[in-house]
């Protein structure tokens, strides 16, 4: 498991490395052509469930850390799916893998 840090509070946010890897991608690029970022996740049952929205911005604090040493390949369907999603009124969450990323893409555009 990975871990998001945000904000200098010592925020964190644990996530498997892959799909990190793929949400770093989406995030920075969206950081990089200076948009802003509502990221919406849901807490597990372990921290009491519940769902949480974090507003990303160009000057936030923001550290991806993974817990393995090596880079996954990246599936370019499934992080295309996110960032036509993430201008959407829901804003940027973390889709399955395994959805029909067609289908979601689509139904963001």
């Amino acid at each position: 498991m990975g871990t998001l840090h945000y904000g200098q509070s010592g925020f964190s946010i644990e996530i498997d490395d892959r799909a990190l890897a793929h949400l770093k991608v989406v995030i920075l690029t969206l950081l990089r052509n200076g948009q802003s970022i509502a990221f919406s996740f849901a807490h597990p049952t372990s921290e009491g469930s519940g769902r949480e929205t974090i507003w990303i911005t160009p000057t936030s604090d923001i550290r991806f850390h993974f817990l393995g040493s090596r880079a996954p390949q990246l599936n370019r369907a499934w992080i295309d799916a996110m960032l036509s999603r993430a201008d959407g009124s829901t804003g940027l969450q973390l889709i399955p893998e395994g959805a029909d990323l067609r289908r979601l893409v689509s139904v963001a555009s």
